[in-house]
């Protein structure tokens, strides 16, 4: 039986909690980088229509993909074992992507990303039917409580937000799709050919319309700005990736509720918005049913782990 030296089980214990501290600040900054992607999005929102803000972002998205993940550097990227699913995944993230955009117009950061932190919730319920993964009376308990808390922040027919909050909750319902459909062509596909097919309906979907909406950008701060959007996006979304290849995804998951921060300071610095105690209390909620979740997936999972 070989014995393990002591001194390098401790620095192999060292190493990883190392890696995990490194993962959960790669994941922070990831987070940060997509709160400058929607607060980027507000502001040009208020300067040419959402559509041509969406445009950009999946250009821009495109261009810094493509330039390192093209059929010359990873032949055969393109081809996918499934193709339909592939494209339905792409819709569906344009549609969320769209819909945040568009809802932006009229309500805070905060106040999004409040209600898109219903992700998770979304994904536990709908996972049942689609995917065969049902969740138990707790977690429903805790599914349930997290729209309670959405409703908290929305206070429909109450007199509370724009009823451009419905976009927010479809542009939600939208992206928990996309996470599903993400987990499936897991089995599947390359995460190369993930990504390079990611952007392609946002493109598709609204170069047509560009001729006809197209403003041409005031300032040159509003041309910084629109590169911004798109890199941000990219630089988020590589950051994310090198944050879960140093920890694992239950470490990292709790992280994503930190987003709320940025949006709520970016919120206050760039366009004068204070949330309202509906919004904190509401986002309180929902931010406490996810952790929940993610708590349960713990103690479920562990017996399988350890069996």
């Amino acid at each position: 039986m070989l014995m393990q030296n002591p001194r390098t089980g401790e620095a192999a214990s060292a190493t990883d909690s190392r890696d995990r501290l490194a993962g959960i600040a790669l994941m922070c900054a990831a987070l940060m980088c997509f709160a400058c992607l929607d607060a980027s999005a507000k502001w040009l929102n208020r300067h040419m229509d959402p559509m041509q803000t969406v445009w950009v972002r999946y250009v821009a998205s495109i261009v810094l993909v493509g330039a390192a993940i093209n059929p010359v550097t990873r032949p055969g990227v393109m081809r996918s074992a499934r193709p339909w699913l592939q494209t339905g995944r792409s819709l569906l993230l344009f549609l969320s992507t769209a819909l945040n955009f568009f809802a932006l117009l009229y309500l805070q950061l905060a106040e999004t990303m409040s209600i898109i932190f219903s992700t998770p919730l979304l994904v536990a319920l709908i996972a049942g039917p689609l995917l065969g993964e049902w969740v138990g009376p707790r977690r429903l308990a805790a599914i349930a409580v997290g729209f309670l808390g959405v409703l908290v922040v929305a206070r429909p027919g109450l007199g509370g937000l724009h009823p451009a909050a419905l976009l927010s909750m479809a542009g939600a319902v939208c992206y928990a799709l996309y996470n599903i459909s993400t987990r499936v062509l897991a089995a599947h596909d390359s995460s190369e050919t993930t990504m390079v097919y990611s952007g392609l309906a946002g493109v598709a979907l609204t170069t047509p319309l560009i001729p006809f909406i197209w403003t041409t950008p005031a300032s040159p701060v509003a041309w910084l700005i629109m590169g911004g959007l798109g890199a941000f996006g990219a630089l988020g979304h590589w950051l994310l990736i090198q944050a879960h290849r140093r920890a694992p995804a239950a470490v990292l998951a709790p992280f994503i509720y930190t987003q709320i921060v940025w949006m709520i300071g970016l919120g206050f610095v760039i366009f004068g918005d204070v949330p309202d105690v509906y919004t904190l209390a509401g986002g309180g909620i929902v931010i406490a049913s996810g952790l929940y979740l993610l708590y349960r997936e713990r103690v479920v999972a562990k017996p399988t782990r350890e069996a």
